[in-house]
């Protein structure tokens, strides 16, 4: 799950920070301190939803806004699946959101 967090994170800031003139976001840039597998590691270990949806919930939100918004047709569904990962309650749960996020995010790029 941790790798899917951290593609989620990546592919999120790509959205928002990467542009047509400058070099690629990797999984190694500064921007992605917060975002690595490792700190999302520890927070799968300790079973933390709220922490990690909180964590997805910023670049998602950081996507969201290099999209358009919710007012765009991506917007919309990216919207809709992040909801539907911060309505997850237990890690299964958010195990199968963040798929359907990760795709989503990855279709878009």
């Amino acid at each position: 799950m941790e790798l899917h967090l951290e593609t989620v994170a990546l592919f999120s800031l790509k959205l928002a920070y990467e542009s047509e003139d400058s070099s690629p976001i990797l999984r190694d840039d500064l921007v992605m301190g917060d975002y690595q597998r490792d700190v999302f590691e520890l927070l799968v270990r300790r079973g933390d939803v709220e922490a990690i949806q909180l964590k997805v919930d910023a670049c998602v939100g950081l996507a969201l806004e290099a999209i358009g918004g919710v007012d765009k047709p991506l917007g919309r569904e990216l919207w809709r699946l992040s909801s539907e990962l911060r309505n997850a309650r237990s890690m299964e749960q958010l195990g199968t959101q963040l798929l359907s996020l990760k795709d989503y995010l990855k279709d878009i790029l």
